[in-house]
Parts: C-alpha cells; structure tokens; sequence
C-alpha cells in the first residue's frame, strides 16, 4: 500500500506543471546571453514559456523533465514571466542583469550579521539598504533587505553593493558555501577524472591510485544503490543509506552547486584554501584548476570568468601605513627578520597565485587587507573583489595587480627578476630598503637577500651563495616586511622559483 500511495503522490505532483527552484519572483536572469529554464511536468505535456514578447515552446521528456532557453535578453524594466502547461505559473519583479554565483567555505558563507558588529563600513552599507535592483538567492530570491542582508554572505554582499552600484544594471547573487571544507569536496568525481593534470598526480602515489579506483568503481556502487533503494520503497521498507562518494569527492558539488546548473551567470567568486584540497599528494593550484574547468564544461555556458580570493587572509602591508579606508586592517609595516625563514613558508601563497595563468582567471590580491583566519574587514575583501571584476571582467582601467613574477636569470653572483604587471614603475615602500627576497642554490637552505630595484626588474645576491640558483619573494604567511609595490599602489605577489619549471 506504501508504494501505491508514494506512485499516486509522484503523479498529483507531476500533474502540476512546476519550475525548478531557482526560478522565483524577484530574481535576475542574466544579460546578453541565453538564459535556460528548466522544471517538470507530465511526460509529453506541451510547455510554454514566455517573457518579454519571447515565446518558447517545448515538451517534456519520458521523465517528465523540460527545458527551454530564452534568446539574450537586454537590461529594462521588471516583468512578468509566464509558464504555461497543465497549470499556469507567472513570475513577478523579474530583472534581467548580472549574476555572479559565490561559494568556497567560511570566509564566504559566513554573514553580514556576524561581521557586521566589526565591520563599520559593512554595518551602514546593511543599514542603507533596501537595495530594490541587488537580489539574493537562498532557496529563493529575496530584494537586498533587513533580515535577508544579515543572512547573506559577507562577502557577496560587499561585492555585490558596489558592483551594482558601478555597473547600474540588475545584479543577483548565488551562494553556495559551507564552512571548513576542502576544495575537493566542490568538483565531481567526474571533474577529478577529468583534470589531466589532477589525475597524473593522482596516478604518481599508491594512495592517489587507490583513491581513482574508487571514483571509478563509484558510478556502479551508486547504480546498485538505486536499484536496492527503488526495491525497498516497493517494498515498504526502509531505504538503505546512500553511499558517499570516496573521500566526500563532490558531496558538496552536489549538494549546492549541481542544482544551480545550468542557471546563465556571468562569473564565480571563489574563497576556499585554509582547508587544504582533502586528497594528499596534490596541491591547491592543480585541485582548483580541475575545478574551474569542471565548472565551466558543466555549465556549457564558455569560459566564464573565475575570481579567486587569494590565500592566506592578509598578513602583508599597505600602501598606506595609516590605512586607507580599504586597506585600514592590514598588518603594520616591520623590519624583516633576522632569523631565517622556514624552508617551506610561503608554498600556500606561491602555488595559488599560478592560477592567472588559466583562461579568464583572476586572483583576488589580499595581503594588504586584514588577516587571521576570518578577517573582519569583509567590506575590503568584498570591495577588492568587486575592483577586481569591474577592470578584469569589464574593462575598467583600474590596476588590478601588483608586480607578478615573469621570469629570472642567473648573472654570476646575482638574480635578476623581470616582473609583469610593473604599472608606473617599482617601488620599495616605506622606506628606501627593499625587503622580502630570499635566494638559495641548488639543494641548498634559504638566506635571506639584499635586493635593489633597477628598471623593472630585481636584482638579489647574497654573499652566503656564490652560486645562486632560486630566489622566492613573500615566503610567510606573515609578512608584513615585504615591501615590494607598483606606483599603483598594488603589493607585489609571492613567488617561488622552484615551484617553476624551467
């Protein structure tokens, strides 16, 4: 009788012609390009979708699924969107802008009411709200407002406020983010076998291969799994627990992120790192490389552009000693330490900021923002994003980057590094002695090195090798002694040669 009554429940449901839950009153369909809207209905039923004189006809599948697209739509005024099938839905308030879809763990999960009290600059942008053209989704769209403001990400909110505000168009924001997870648990077991260079890594230790023969042989577990949970609810009985893929790979892809595919966005701002990837023997560059190509191909929508908020939070200075409005958190201006540096500081830095050189994929710089753990300035972090996006996603001529390591040549007893991203010129900050630089020869420790700028380069010896080999910029999650800036006033990123192949 339990099966019969579930079988008559899945088809009243399915009689009602439904949309999936990312579509409701109040949200912002993305511009300029085909938006895809998707629900369900009775398999075979004719379905209409309409908005702004577009019409879109389709029918459902033998699953009772359905999706259309609209053609691009331009920004205007707010409407109404209508589906037509057995039932009749009609949308209301909806805009047609931006989205921007924000996730990672808890420096982006956390909210607005739990920063606020820290955060003066973020408390008054909460209080001046309602924002009528800024929506937020969580499980629903909601205008930018009281309660819902101080349930949302932080650091969405901080970058979605002055973003909408520059660009005056419409803009949404997407969070899925849960706090204290690997950057593992965000890509499918799909993506993991997927990413060639993740899977080498993988393939290069005997835990990497024990752990790719369990993604694979994960698809026939699942299936099995299926088919004893659909013989138990005919049964009556109660399903068996579903199985987790190996090592959580995807849990949470699944979970917050594969059910907002294939809704049209314009970017990802992604803020993960102090968890690590969860699979040993792989770094942090090649486990978010293998997601940000994962996500792009699931969606189909192109090379969307990927902001990433650099890692560790903070720990370097600012331009401004005094602290600038942006930057009024950031760590104090010290000597550099007379002690050397461990060997492998600074490797978290060094292996994410390679990420610029993936295919429209930015990188927030923050060391010259508040640091610890959770930084309490979200309203900087939120603002750095959003500069980031205004000049790298839409052509603005703000400087995104400080000076970015471009290459390096031995000469006798010296190094000289060649940067990208000079600006107006290098500069050693707050002081005429340019600190931070370290230089090693092969196989050999770490000494710290003096360092002059000369042109657009660095050049950096050390009377304690002769024979230099590498040198490595930044190398501490502190390091509030490197001063190494453009005239933009842009800190210089960490590097670390051997982390590049010649």
């Amino acid at each position: 009788m339990l099966a019969v009554a579930s079988m008559i429940l899945a088809s009243n449901v399915r009689a009602e012609t439904t949309l999936d839950p990312m579509f409701s009153d109040h949200m912002v369909l993305q511009r300029e390009m085909p938006v895809p809207i998707w629900g369900t209905a009775d398999p075979g039923r004719k379905v209409t979708v309409s908005f702004r004189g577009q019409k879109k006809e389709t029918t459902a599948d033998e699953d009772g699924k359905w999706s259309v697209k609209l053609d691009p739509l331009k920004v205007g005024r707010p409407g109404k969107l209508t589906v037509a099938g057995k039932t009749a839905l009609v949308l209301d308030d909806v805009l047609v802008g931006d989205v921007w879809l924000g996730s990672g763990q808890s420096n982006m999960s956390r909210s607005v009411g739990k920063f606020a009290g820290g955060d003066k600059i973020l408390a008054a942008m909460a209080k001046a709200g309602p924002y009528t053209n800024l929506r937020l989704y969580r499980g629903d769209w909601k205008i930018a407002a009281g309660d819902d403001i101080n349930g949302f990400s932080a650091l969405m909110f901080s970058f979605g406020v002055p973003l909408q505000k520059e660009l005056d168009v419409p803009v949404g924001l997407i969070v899925g983010a849960v706090s204290g997870t690997a950057s593992g648990r965000w890509l499918s077991p799909e993506m993991v076998l997927g990413g060639p260079g993740l899977k080498k890594l993988l393939e290069g230790n005997e835990a990497g291969k024990t752990l790719l023969e369990k993604i694979r042989a994960y698809p026939k577990t699942l299936a099995e799994w299926e088919k004893a949970a659909k013989q138990a609810e005919a049964d009556g009985k109660p399903l068996p627990a579903k199985p987790q893929p190996p090592s959580h790979i995807g849990d949470l892809y699944a979970q917050f992120i594969k059910p907002v595919v294939p809704y049209a966005i314009r970017g990802v701002l992604w803020d993960q790192g102090e968890h690590g990837v969860g699979v040993g023997g792989v770094d942090q560059f090649t486990m978010t490389g293998a997601l940000i190509r994962g996500w792009r191909e699931a969606w189909g929508q192109g090379d969307f552009p990927f902001l990433c908020v650099q890692k560790p939070s903070g720990g370097g200075c600012a331009w401004d000693d005094q602290g600038s409005a942006l930057t009024r958190m950031a760590s104090k201006f010290v000597p550099q330490p007379t002690k050397p540096n461990h060997p492998g500081n600074g490797n978290w830095r060094c292996s994410q900021v390679r990420l610029v050189d993936l295919p429209k994929t930015a990188v927030v710089i923050t060391s010259d923002l508040g640091g610890g753990i959770h930084p309490p300035d979200k309203s900087s972090y939120g603002r750095r994003s959003c500069d980031i996006a205004l000049s790298y996603v839409y052509g603005g001529n703000t400087p995104i980057y400080g000076p970015l390591y471009d290459s390096h040549e031995v000469e006798g007893k010296q190094i000289r590094v060649r940067f990208k991203h000079v600006g107006k010129g290098l500069v050693a900050r707050h002081g005429d002695k340019l600190q931070g630089f370290e230089i090693a020869g092969k196989d050999h420790p770490w000494y710290w090195a003096e360092a002059r700028i000369e042109g657009d380069t660095v050049v950096v010896s050390s009377d304690k090798v002769p024979h230099p080999v590498h040198v490595r910029y930044k190398s501490h999650n502190s390091c509030a002694w490197a001063n190494l800036f453009n005239k933009d006033r842009r800190p210089a990123f960490a590097f670390n040669t051997r982390w590049i192949k010649s």
